[in-house]
């Protein structure tokens, strides 16, 4: 059976295609109006249709509804007296000492917020059952003002879910979308469970009808679909929780990363992936690194995913002058459409355009030689920026790629150094169709040792969500004092959770010898507002303590520490392609030389080696200044450094001593 791995970006949509040991690649021009037109164009160009299929697939759908606020038209049903939940949220704001700052608007307007009557104590009881009369009148209302979705989170239901429900049943049996904050989210913080809540239900019509259309458009073969936890599940539980595809992209991207730096002998590193539109960083510690807690579009999402770090700033990211005369380089993006000047249709000089005036592009053999470049429309849009500027032309194109590295330096500190770890004990892995491009400099000033550029690093995070399992999570809130309690008694509060799970991977169709059950806790000291998760041993107290130092940099093992949450993680254990080693070779490289073309660095002209990827073997050295070109990517070897492929076809580089 053909594998394949869809990855749908701002610029380009990409395809991993496995069968038989043999893996190739796919890039088509991604259609923002309906992301599965540019899909059936890459699979029908590769004539993927013509044959059994296994589709993994990473989709934006959800987060651009979010981002661009396109989602349905949303109405809020809470506990009488909470209506202005959302709209209060929390005290944080995204500028402390900013008096003026604005809320962003919440998902749901103030009119469509309703209160019913009902109420459930923090320790379950129900004081009282929902007023059905009062919820009747609401439905009328809601019909109304034409309402397409629902989200209901009331007072403690995480406690017990007995008067939700009864209110989810109704409103599903009167023919509306609705989720609910006890099956999104069953943890107390009204707030984030409101919020989260209602992120599931504004994007679940349009993820639902894109999920269909794709199950049909590739029917009869089997859909799944990325997550931002790190695995896949099937498209149909996808449609049913949504709000879990948040960030699923630069999910797979992760875990491509981790599970290629693994292959090459590396535990400890930092992703970094720059596609067109952003770049995402991840620290890799032994393994893929989640966060029960993030903010998309301003928005608490209190869901496990992957621990990302997002700037705006990719190949695409529009450089531009403010009004202080200063360059600036994103977080607006040309896009897919119209995309780089250079592309042809654009008419605002990017990160791409700037680069390839610096020779680290090949304007004729780009994606493969199947789309040309245009240096010569680039470099009159840079001249117009240069003026404005009162620079030069190269001048203004280094001066645009040293704005963008200095803005993913910041990202890539942002989790490593803020975080308690030390860049210098990590590999950088580069990928992303830009990411070879600025790795190594971004290396040089953060002194990381070593740069990984993995073979077909355009195209990773397709690759990723082949290689990901089926993972489910789930969580309860417990909130007890760790004295009062012992290990084995919080293991048997896991068992509804277990149960739960195990019933869900066999709908999932895993056998219970192809599953992995992972029990954490998120603990912390008493009074503290906020958890850190550690897994459930019988040490888990000293866990928290070391973790606890590592990230504030002070622990207390007299003070009191407290249970909040129990986390269950359930994989259904996928099986891994194998994939192709390259053959080997010595350390001439010469068979792969194609070319030689002048690159800048540092306002020098260099003669640079142009070297083709696909025609390298494992044991080639190649010393910068290079350029070495693959269908997905580009990667840059500055003077000083020098690269060696290894048998997996990654490209390590080295500054030379």
């Amino acid at each position: 059976m053909l594998r394949v791995g869809i990855d749908t970006g701002g610029t380009f949509t990409d395809f991993v295609f496995l069968a038989s040991g043999r893996m190739w690649v796919h890039k088509v021009p991604s259609t923002p109006h309906d992301p599965g037109e540019a899909i059936m164009t890459g699979l029908a160009g590769k004539g993927a249709l013509r044959g059994p299929l296994d589709v993994v697939h990473g989709s934006t759908v959800a987060t651009n509804a979010l981002l661009e606020r396109k989602g349905a038209r949303l109405a809020f049903i809470t506990t009488a007296g909470f209506e202005d939940l959302l709209a209060i949220g929390r005290q944080t704001r995204r500028e402390l000492y900013n008096i003026m700052v604005e809320k962003r608007t919440p998902l749901v307007p103030r009119n469509l917020c309703f209160g019913i009557r009902e109420r459930t104590q923090a320790d379950g009881r129900v004081e009282a059952a929902p007023d059905l009369r009062e919820l009747d009148s609401v439905i009328r209302r809601l019909k109304r003002e034409k309402v397409e979705s629902i989200a209901v989170c009331f007072l403690h239901a995480y406690a017990n879910p007995a008067n939700e429900e009864k209110v989810f049943l109704r409103l599903k049996a009167r023919g509306f979308q609705v989720s609910a904050s006890h099956r999104v989210l069953c943890e107390y913080r009204e707030f984030e469970r409101a919020s989260t809540t209602a992120i599931n239900a504004y994007v679940s019509p349009l993820m639902e009808s894109y999920l269909g259309r794709l199950e049909r458009r590739v029917s009869p073969n089997p859909v799944r679909i990325m997550q931002s936890n790190g695995g896949c599940l099937s498209a149909r539980s996808a449609a049913e929780n949504p709000v879990c595809t948040i960030l699923s992209g630069p999910a797979g991207g992760v875990v491509g990363a981790s599970e290629a730096a693994a292959a090459a002998g590396f535990r400890k590193i930092i992703s970094f992936d720059m596609g067109g539109t952003s770049t995402d960083v991840s620290l890799c510690d032994g393994g893929v690194a989640t966060t029960a807690e993030s903010i998309i579009s301003d928005l608490p999402l209190r869901l496990p995913i992957i621990d990302i770090h997002t700037v705006g700033s990719g190949g695409g990211s529009i450089a531009y002058v403010d009004p202080g005369g200063a360059l600036r380089v994103g977080p607006r993006s040309a896009g897919a459409d119209p995309g780089p000047v250079c592309y042809g249709r654009g008419e605002e000089v990017t990160v791409t355009d700037a680069n390839l005036l610096l020779g680290r592009l090949d304007p004729d053999r780009f994606l493969g030689g199947t789309m040309t470049l245009l240096p010569e429309r680039a470099r009159e849009r840079m001249t117009e920026l240069a003026v404005r500027l009162k620079s030069g032309l190269f001048e203004s194109a280094e001066g645009i790629v040293r704005v963008a590295d200095a803005t993913m330096e910041r990202a890539i500190r942002v989790i490593s150094v803020e975080r308690g770890h030390d860049p210098r004990e990590f590999a950088l892995l580069s990928f992303g169709g830009a990411g070879g491009m600025h790795a190594c400099s971004l290396a040089r000033k953060l002194r990381i040792p070593l740069v990984i550029v993995p073979r077909n690093a355009g195209v990773l995070s397709a690759l990723g969500m082949l290689l990901a399992d089926t993972v489910k999570d789930y969580s309860r809130s417990v909130l007890r004092a760790a004295d009062e309690t012992t290990p084995a008694g919080l293991g048997r509060l896991f068992r509804p959770l277990i149960f739960e799970a195990r019933r869900d991977l066999a709908n999932e169709g895993f056998a219970s010898g192809k599953t992995r059950l992972i029990r954490q806790l998120d603990v912390r000291y008493a009074g503290q507002s906020y958890e850190l998760t550690v897994p459930l041993t019988a040490g888990y107290r000293r866990d928290f303590h070391k973790l606890h130092l590592k990230r504030y940099g002070y622990a207390d093992d007299r003070r009191p520490v407290e249970v909040v949450n129990l986390r269950l993680k359930a994989i259904g254990l996928t099986e891994k392609p194998r994939l192709p080693e390259v053959e080997g070779g010595g350390a001439e490289a010469s068979p792969a030389l194609i070319d030689w073309r002048p690159m800048r660095f540092d306002g020098r002209t260099f003669k640079a080696a142009v070297y083709a990827r696909e025609k390298l073997a494992a044991g080639n050295a190649i010393p910068g200044p290079a350029l070495v070109l693959g269908y997905d990517s580009t990667a840059v070897v500055p003077p000083g450094w020098t690269g060696r492929v290894d048998r997996q076809g990654n490209l390590l580089l080295r500054a030379r001593p």
